[in-house]
C-alpha cells in the first residue's frame, strides 16, 4: 500500500497567480444558452428560465467541458479539473460549478500498483468530481495527447516565456486514485473532443477501465457474519487446533497476516532519533524461561496489557462502529461519533480492534485507503498539541501547534478533491476540555466542513460529557450518531477470562474462582480490567503456595521430610485457584496500605473525598474548584438528618454574620463545615487529592490523585458515607 510523500505538495506548481482573472475583483455572472422561442416556451411552463452553459468574471469566461486550473489557498498550487455543470449557489450561497478532476501522480498513493512510466507534466483523468465555489478558478488549462505535446514542444520541455507553461499537460490514461487501477492507453483528442456531450462519455471510459471500491457491507451482514464465527467456534472448542491451543474466536476476523511495523493505514511512524548512549549488555529471555509453567502462562495472558486475539462480549459494538467507520471511508464524508461507558468497558480496544480489521480491507484491496490517528488526553501536556499530531498524522511534518491550527484550517476549508479520508480516535476526551472549549469545538466542526473527510471518534467515560460541559455549538455538532459500551455482566466478565485461560495447561483456575471473581466485580463496577487483576492476582498466590509447600532439594533435613506427607496431601487444593485464593486477592485488593488509610479517615475527610468524587461523575471532568466541593458537601449534609452532621453546618470564624445577613436577603445560605479546610490540606500532603497551591479557598482547583476505584472501593460499606445517601 503506497504512503504519501512527505511534501505536502499534490497538485500542479503554479509560479503566475489569477493572471487571466485579472487584479480586479469582478462578480461572477452566468452566461445562458440562446435559446428559440418555441424551446424557451416550454422550458418556461416547466419551470426553467435559463439554461446555465458559462460564467463570465470581467473579460475572463469559461463554459461547460473547458479545462480549468482551481487554485489552492495559501500555496502554489493548482488542481485540473473539467466542468460538468454549473449550479446557482452551493451550501454557502455562492455561485459554484461541479469539476470533473484531473490527478498527478504524486496523489497515487498505492506504491504497489502505481505506474513508473508517468511523465514530469502528465496527468490522468479521474472519475472524481465535487462542487465548489467559483472564486477557486484560477485559469483555464490546455490538456492534450503525447503525440500533440512532442509537435508543439519537440524538446519535451514548454518554454517559460510561452503561454502555455506550466498550463499545458499530457493525459494518456485514466485512473482511479483510490484503487490505484489504470485504463488502457487511448489518445486524448479520439476520448475528448472539448465538448458538453463527450463529459458523460469520458466518466463512463474512466469507469468501466478501473476498479471502483467494494460495495458497502450493512450491518446485518456483520451480525450474521459474527454468529456465523460463533457457532463454528463452539464445534472448534471440542477439537484442539493444530498446535494443541483450542481455538477462539469473537469478532469477526480474517486469516491472520503477517504483522508489519506500521500503522493501521499502513503509514510509517516518524519516530524521532533517539540519544545514542553506550549500549548496555542485554540478556534476552527464552520463551521456555518465563512460559515454563501453567502459573506464568496464566499470569502472562491476564495481564491487561496482553493483547488478545479476539474482543468477546463486545460483537454489536463492534459491528455498529464498524459499519459506522466503513459507510464514512466509502462515502469519502465526514463524520463524528460519542463512544461513551464506563472504564474498562472495552471502548478503546473496539475501536482499535474495528481499524484493524478496516486496514486488513484495505491492504486487500476491498475499501479505500485511509489514516489513523490516535490522540489521547492522557498522553499530551496541553490539549492544544492535539493540532500538532493531526498535521503530523496528514502530513508528516512536526509543527506548533498554533501553526497546526492555521494549516488544518486551510487545509479542510479549501478543495482537495482526492484528500484521504482521516480517522481520529480523541480518547480520554473530558482531558481536552480547555476554558475556551476551542479544540473539541474545532474537532468536532471539521468532520462537517464540504473538503475535510475527517472521521472523529471521542470516547469519553460518561454519557453526558457533552450536554454537561460543552456548549450547544459544540455538542450540537455531535449529530445523532452516539454509542454506548454498557458495563459488562458477571456472565460477560466470566467469559473474558475463560477466553484468556484458554490453552494454559493443568487447568489451574477453577471455574467456580472465574464465576466468583466475575460476580463480586460485576456488582461494583463490571470493570474487566479489575477483574483480569484479581484473577491474575490469585494465580500468583497460587502460585507462591506450590513454591512454599515444595521442600528445597538443597538443602535436605529431618524436618523437610517429615512434612512431606503432609505437603503430598495438600497438594491438589495448593495447585489450583480456587474462591478461598480469589477472596484472598480481593482483601489484598481492599487491604493495601491505601485502603487501609481511607478506612481510617475521619468524617470530614471521608466528606471530601466523597463530595470531590460525586462531582467527578456529575461533571465528567476530573478537575473542580473547592467552591464545587463545598456546594456537594452542603447537598449531602442538608440531605442527612443525623445529629453529628448538623453540628458541623456551623459557620466559622467572622464569616457566620455574613452567612446570616445573605440568608435573611433571601438567598441560600451556603454552610461552611468545620474542619473540612483542614481536612483537604491534610489529604493534599497525604497525596491522595492535588489542592492548588495547598490551600483551600473556593477558586482553588483541586483533583483526586488515586483512582476513583480506589475511593469506592474503601467507602462501598462505609456507615458514615451510606447516611449521607451516597451510595459506590
Amino acid at each position: 500500500m503506497g504512503r504519501r510523500s512527505s511534501t505536502s505538495a499534490t497538485g500542479v506548481a503554479r509560479d503566475d497567480s489569477d493572471d487571466e482573472l485579472g487584479n480586479d475583483d469582478h462578480p461572477w455572472e452566468w452566461i445562458y444558452r440562446p435559446n428559440p422561442t418555441s424551446e424557451l416556451a416550454i422550458k418556461r411552463k416547466r419551470g426553467v428560465q435559463h439554461e446555465i452553459i458559462g460564467a463570465r468574471m470581467g473579460s475572463f469566461d469559461c463554459y461547460i467541458g473547458d479545462c480549468v486550473l482551481l487554485k489552492a489557498e495559501g500555496s502554489n498550487e493548482a488542481w485540473v479539473a473539467i466542468v460538468s455543470e454549473f449550479r446557482e449557489a452551493d451550501e454557502d450561497g455562492d455561485k459554484a460549478a461541479s469539476f470533473l478532476w484531473f490527478s498527478t501522480e504524486k496523489e497515487i498513493r498505492n506504491g504497489d500498483r502505481k505506474r513508473s512510466d508517468f511523465l514530469p507534466n502528465e496527468l490522468y483523468i479521474t472519475p472524481s468530481s465535487d462542487v465548489n465555489p467559483l472564486a477557486s478558478i484560477n485559469g483555464k488549462a490546455v490538456v492534450m495527447s503525447e503525440k500533440k505535446f512532442l509537435q508543439q514542444y519537440p524538446n519535451g520541455k514548454i518554454p517559460r516565456s510561452s503561454p502555455g507553461y506550466n498550463k499545458t499537460f499530457i493525459c494518456r490514461r485514466g485512473c482511479n486514485t483510490r484503487t490505484s487501477t489504470y485504463t488502457e492507453e487511448f489518445l486524448w483528442e479520439d476520448v475528448y473532443s472539448g465538448r458538453e456531450d463527450d463529459i458523460a462519455d469520458l466518466l463512463e471510459l474512466v469507469r468501466s477501465g478501473t476498479k471502483s471500491t467494494r460495495r458497502r457491507r450493512n450491518r446485518d451482514d456483520l451480525v450474521l457474519e459474527a454468529e456465523y464465527a460463533a457457532i463454528h467456534q463452539e464445534r472448534d472448542d471440542d477439537y484442539p487446533s493444530d498446535d494443541g491451543v483450542p481455538r477462539t474466536v469473537a469478532t469477526p476476523r480474517k486469516k491472520q497476516k503477517t504483522i508489519r511495523v506500521v500503522t493501521p493505514s499502513n503509514r510509517r511512524v516518524a519516530v524521532k532519533k533517539a540519544l545514542e548512549f553506550t549500549p548496555l549488555a542485554t540478556r534476552i529471555l527464552s520463551p521456555s524461561h518465563h512460559q515454563s509453567s501453567p502459573f506464568q502462562i496464566a499470569r502472562a495472558q491476564l495481564h491487561v496489557a496482553s493483547v488478545p486475539a479476539s474482543l468477546p462480549c463486545r460483537e454489536s459494538e463492534f459491528s455498529l462502529v464498524y459499519s459506522h467507520l466503513e459507510a464514512a471511508i466509502t462515502d469519502g464524508s465526514g463524520a463524528c461519533i460519542y463512544i461513551s461507558g464506563t472504564p474498562g468497558t472495552g471502548k478503546t480496544a473496539t475501536v482499535r480492534e474495528v481499524v484493524s480489521k478496516l486496514d486488513e480491507a484495505v491492504r486487500s484491496d476491498e475499501l479505500d485507503d485511509f489514516i489513523f490517528v490516535e490522540i489521547n488526553g492522557m498522553k499530551i501536556t496541553d490539549p492544544h498539541q492535539s493540532y500538532s499530531l493531526l498535521w503530523e498524522a496528514l502530513r508528516g511534518q512536526r509543527v506548533s501547534p498554533s501553526q497546526a491550527l492555521d494549516l488544518l484550517e486551510r487545509e479542510f476549508n479549501n478543495p482537495s478533491p482526492r484528500r484521504v479520508p482521516c480517522v481520529v480516535l480523541m480518547d480520554e476526551l473530558d482531558q481536552l476540555v480547555t476554558k475556551n472549549q476551542s479544540v473539541m469545538y474545532n474537532f468536532f466542526n471539521w468532520p462537517g466542513l464540504r473538503h475535510s473527510r475527517l472521521i472523529v471518534l471521542a470516547v469519553a467515560n460518561t454519557m453526558d460529557l457533552p450536554e454537561r460541559t460543552l456548549s450547544n455549538k459544540i455538542s450540537s455538532r455531535l449529530g445523532l450518531t452516539r454509542i454506548t459500551f454498557p458495563g459488562y455482566n458477571h456472565e460477560q466478565l466470566m467469559k473474558i477470562i475463560q477466553s484468556r485461560l484458554q490453552g494454559v495447561p493443568g487447568n489451574i483456575v477453577e471455574p467456580d474462582a472465574v464465576q466468583f471473581a466475575s460476580r463480586k466485580v460485576a456488582a461494583v463496577s463490571g470493570d474487566a480490567r479489575r477483574a483480569l487483576d484479581i484473577c491474575r492476582r490469585a494465580v500468583e498466590l497460587a502460585e507462591a503456595d506450590v513454591k512454599a509447600s515444595d521442600p528445597d532439594p538443597g538443602t535436605p533435613s529431618k524436618r523437610a521430610k517429615a512434612k512431606t506427607g503432609e505437603a503430598d496431601r495438600t497438594k491438589n487444593s495448593r495447585g489450583k485457584v480456587t474462591i478461598a485464593t480469589v477472596k484472598r486477592a480481593i482483601n489484598e485488593a481492599t487491604t493495601s496500605p491505601l485502603q487501609q488509610y481511607l478506612r481510617a479517615l475521619p468524617f470530614a475527610s471521608k466528606l471530601v473525598l466523597a463530595s470531590l468524587l460525586v462531582r467527578n461523575e456529575r461533571t465528567g471532568l476530573p478537575d473542580s474548584t473547592y467552591g464545587d466541593i463545598m456546594e456537594e458537601m452542603n447537598r449531602a449534609l442538608v440531605l442527612d438528618a443525623g445529629s453529628r452532621r448538623v453540628s458541623l453546618l456551623k459557620g466559622t470564624g467572622d464569616r457566620s454574620s455574613s452567612v446570616d445577613a445573605t440568608a435573611r436577603r433571601g438567598q441560600p445560605r451556603l454552610a461552611r463545615p468545620a474542619g473540612i479546610s483542614a481536612a483537604a490540606v491534610e489529604l493534599t500532603g497525604a497525596g491522595v487529592i492535588i489542592l492548588e497551591g495547598q490551600r483551600a479557598e473556593r477558586p482553588s482547583k483541586i483533583r483526586l490523585a488515586v483512582g476513583d476505584e480506589e475511593i469506592k472501593l474503601a467507602f462501598r460499606d462505609d456507615p458514615e458515607i451510606r447516611a449521607l445517601g451516597i451510595a459506590f
